[in-house]
Order: structure tokens, then C-alpha cells, then sequence
């Protein structure tokens, strides 16, 4: 087993002058970083009265998702002989939030639209999925389904008139 340890320096941005005084005094405006990389503007999702301009948290969890299942894919599709020429994903998650103001989420579903080099890789690139879920960091992480809902297409194919 190898170890990776990773490091983030979060701000809070959203001291307006009162601190948190109140639920309506202070902004959920922060700032991520990573050193040598461009900040993240962050923020909470506009009901919970965030800057709908910044990212939420909602939002890149499941980036994060979409983005560990796309290099986990790409990585498999070298090892089964699929040459990916193009890959897209239209990620949609659900988060449920319970009476006691918390909440979590219940399903993500990932909707890649995959496009391979030959006609002869496309049932093998439908079931690279499989193996890249199971390889997914982050997807292994979650406590909810991260399902898939692929769509694999050949490059430069006619599609039917």
C-alpha cells in the first residue's frame, strides 16, 4: 500500500464586519488553494444563500466524481487495447436535505459520451466503465451509488439518415 497525502488551505472570505452574528450577517464566500496552482473561488449553493458565481461544494464533489472516472477510464481503456479519441460527461448528483438541516447526498450519476477510434472497440470501451468505477479513488470514498450511464460512439462514423 502507498500512501498520498494531499494539502488545501481553505479562507473564509465572507466576514461582511459582524462575524457570524447572525444566519444573514456573515457572507459563505472562501477561497481554496493549492500551492503553484489558480485559486477556486468557493461558496455555499444559492439556498443556502451563497454567490451562485463561485463554486459550491456540491459542485465539486461531483467534479471530483466525474473527473477520477474520467482518468480511471482513460488508464483501463490503454490496458484493453481502446483508443479514445474523445470523452465528454454530463454529471448529474441528488442530495437529499433532512429536517434537521443536514443532509447527503444519494446518487450521482455520471453520463460519459465516449468516442473511440474503430467500430471493433466499442462493446469493450462500454465495459472499461465497470473496471474504472472500481478503480475510482473517489468513487470508492462515497457512502451513496455513483452509477454510469454510458454512451459510446466511433469517430467519424455515419450516423443514419
Amino acid at each position: 500500500m502507498i500512501d498520498h497525502t494531499y494539502a488545501l488551505h481553505t479562507v473564509w472570505t465572507g466576514n461582511r464586519g459582524e462575524g457570524t452574528r447572525d444566519y444573514r450577517s456573515y457572507g459563505r464566500d472562501h477561497t481554496l488553494t493549492v500551492t503553484g496552482k489558480p485559486e477556486i473561488l468557493g461558496s455555499a449553493d444559492k439556498p443556502f444563500r451563497g454567490d451562485v458565481d463561485r463554486w459550491n461544494p456540491e459542485e465539486m464533489l461531483l467534479g471530483a466524481l466525474s473527473q477520477c472516472h474520467l482518468l480511471s477510464y482513460l488508464w483501463v481503456c490503454t490496458t484493453v487495447d481502446v483508443v479514445v479519441t474523445g470523452y465528454v460527461d454530463d454529471a448529474t448528483g441528488t442530495m437529499v436535505q433532512t429536517s434537521d438541516g443536514g443532509g447527503h447526498f444519494t446518487e450521482v450519476v455520471l453520463h460519459p459520451t465516449v468516442t473511440v477510434a474503430e467500430e471493433s472497440m466499442v462493446e469493450r470501451a462500454r465495459e472499461a466503465h465497470r473496471e474504472a468505477s472500481a478503480k475510482c479513488f473517489i468513487a470508492a470514498s462515497m457512502n451513496f451509488p455513483v452509477r454510469h450511464e454510458p454512451t459510446v460512439v466511433v469517430a467519424n462514423a455515419q450516423l443514419p439518415a
